[in-house]
């Protein structure tokens, strides 16, 4: 396992218990475990575009939490991506649950949709995260997997062009607590429970 991570990011990740996945949501994570696989097989780049309706919560959650166990797991070549069937912008509260959980989060633009910077390691190349479109030319154009983390996301977007391997890993959209005295700890578990199924993904490689 890596140790360069930042400490706070290591410990989150040692906390997380992957035996808690439930055997159905294996069954759903398990298709993206044998695409990483075939894809260190036969030495070729992963290339993972986690793609929600906003790309505002979920997706980017899941991209920076695959992008950290892939380098947890010392697993080589994985670039990870977000993308929506609209941009809007990144919830400020998935920026300051990340921070809560080990990050170093930077934003680098003031504009309505901000860009940032997230940093799992004093060393790695930072994760840059905002909002765009799947298909934005930030992401990747072909030999990538196409990640659909909401169900809108997942019909709405029938066809992702480009795409060699599509997988539905849908979450509950933590947007229903906004507003509410339970926000930030919806958060915090959406985050934990999407990095543990993250974490049995990536544990699965070695």
């Amino acid at each position: 396992m890596n140790n360069t991570l930042f400490k706070n990011v290591s410990e989150t990740i040692a906390s997380l218990d992957i035996s808690s996945v439930s055997s159905e949501r294996k069954d759903i994570l398990n298709p993206l475990v044998d695409y990483l696989k075939d894809k260190i097989e036969s030495k070729q780049p992963i290339r993972l575009n986690f793609i929600c309706t906003h790309n505002s919560r979920r997706s980017h959650l899941s991209q920076i939490w695959a992008q950290t166990m892939a380098a947890y797991f010392n697993i080589e070549n994985v670039s990870c991506y977000s993308g929506g069937t609209e941009a809007t912008a990144m919830f400020p509260k998935v920026g300051e649950t990340l921070i809560n959980q080990g990050f170093k989060i930077k934003k680098l633009s003031e504009a309505s949709n901000p860009v940032y910077s997230v940093k799992y390691s004093e060393n790695a190349p930072s994760i840059i995260a905002f909002s765009k479109k799947y298909d934005d030319d930030f992401n990747p154009a072909s030999a990538f997997a196409a990640i659909m983390t909401c169900s809108s996301a997942d019909k709405g977007c029938p066809m992702v062009f480009g795409c060699d391997k599509r997988v539905a890993v849908t979450y509950e959209d933590p947007k229903k607590s906004d507003g509410t005295p339970e926000q930030t700890e919806i958060y915090f578990n959406r985050s934990l429970e999407i990095a543990t199924e993250m974490k049995y993904v990536f544990s699965s490689l070695n």
